[in-house]
């Protein structure tokens, strides 16, 4: 059996979208030595548009059952590996 999933929601302040994007990648990147995060799953969403949210990472699945941990709008090929 699956465990349930749950969402932590976590207000902050960000002046557009790609910044709020960066914070949300390295807040995402920083707990990802807790096996229960899925940090390919991060989003963002205005405060006043929660319901609309907008990818932080790419996510799409890659050969050998690994996921593009690139950003959402990155250039050149997926990858397993961020970018240096």
């Amino acid at each position: 059996m699956v465990s349930p999933r749950w969402v932590v929601h976590l207000p902050f302040t960000a002046s557009d979208l790609p910044t709020a994007r960066r914070f949300a990648a390295a807040l995402a990147r920083s707990v990802t030595f807790l096996p229960e995060v899925d940090a390919g799953e991060t989003t963002v969403s205005a405060e006043e548009e929660q319901g609309v949210r907008q990818r932080v990472f790419c996510d799409l699945p890659l050969p050998g059952g690994r996921r593009c941990v690139r950003r959402t709008d990155h250039d050149g090929p997926c990858s397993a590996r961020p970018p240096r």
